[in-house]
């Protein structure tokens, strides 16, 4: 769904297919785009032909459960032991010992946890809108319901079914909105927002078309592992993230308020970089590219210069 580079089925090692489009010239340091949710891989359009004209080889999943790629049913297939060994099978498979990971979202968090799970497979990771968080003291779903309530969205999304009937019920409305989805938001099935200032009606086009042909339930199916992911990170609880790191966000990102970057502190060893980017939302890689890429490429070209 790139306009650049060349589009691959490469095969999961439990089988699945994830669509991927690579850009750059073999032999260039690896660099693995990974996506959040409702996203896909065409959410790096402003970031892939720059990091590639920069030398990097850059590879871009449409992650599982999402776009292309296949969405097994399984509600575990979507852990994230799993999803990390995704990004491995793409260093692998790009014939990559080590590679340079950059997440948005939930690819953020993929970034983060690899980079802690494998630290002999990641040379550097950067997490934008998403900080690294330190595994929690308690099942997280838990402290959320407390402390959140049971409209939070994390929360809403958690029966099997619900959330999906309302999202696929107008997949453009879904993705327009301004708003954070929740039983009221889903109560309220009146409104038709406008495309979002940073996309263009054929942007948002792409996206409407692969969910509405896919639904909600892969993407969903990442935040039905958050008390499974917080079972199988316990081995790592106390290890730090010690590669280079960057993390970005936007100035008027909702998630820095149950999110803040100040988790990180003590626990990402080697944050180079933390920015917050002016008058950008949580979509800050598509809001902003040009402060995003310039960040990023500053950033890359600190770690070529040791």
């Amino acid at each position: 769904m790139l306009s650049t580079g060349t589009s691959n089925r490469v095969r999961m090692p439990d089988g699945a297919e994830l669509h991927v489009n690579v850009r750059g010239e073999p032999g260039g340091t690896v660099l693995l785009l990974l996506h959040g949710f409702p996203e896909l891989g065409f959410s790096w359009r402003h970031q892939v032909d720059p990091l590639a004209e920069a030398g990097y080889r850059v590879v871009v999943p449409d992650l599982r459960g999402f776009g292309a790629s296949d969405a097994p049913q399984e509600t575990a297939a979507y852990a994230i032991d799993v999803l990390a060994r995704d990004v491995l099978a793409l260093l692998d498979w790009a014939q990559a010992d080590r590679g340079i990971l950059i997440g948005h979202d939930w690819g953020a968090d993929v970034a983060w946890k690899t980079a802690w799970m494998h630290p002999e497979r990641v040379l550097a990771v950067a997490g934008l809108s998403v900080p690294f968080i330190p595994r929690a003291p308690a099942p997280p779903l838990g402290l959320m319901r407390e402390h959140l309530g049971e409209d939070f969205y994390i929360v809403w999304f958690q029966e099997p079914g619900v959330a999906e009937a309302v999202l696929s019920r107008d997949v453009r409305r879904t993705l327009a909105t301004t708003r954070v989805w929740g039983p009221g938001w889903a109560r309220e099935d009146e409104d038709t927002p406008p495309t979002p200032r940073f996309m263009s009606d054929a942007e948002l086009a792409v996206y409407v078309e692969a969910f509405e042909r896919t639904g909600f339930r892969g993407g969903l199916s990442y935040y039905r592992n958050i008390d499974r992911n917080w079972e199988l990170t316990e081995p790592f609880g106390t290890r730090r993230i010690e590669q280079p790191a960057l993390f970005l966000t936007g100035e008027r990102d909702p998630v820095r308020r149950f999110m803040p970057a100040e988790a990180m502190q003590g626990w990402v060893t080697d944050l180079r970089q933390s920015v917050v980017v002016p008058d950008a939302g949580h979509w800050v890689n598509q809001e902003a590219p040009e402060p995003v890429n310039e960040a990023l490429l500053g950033w890359l070209d600190g770690l070529r210069q040791g």
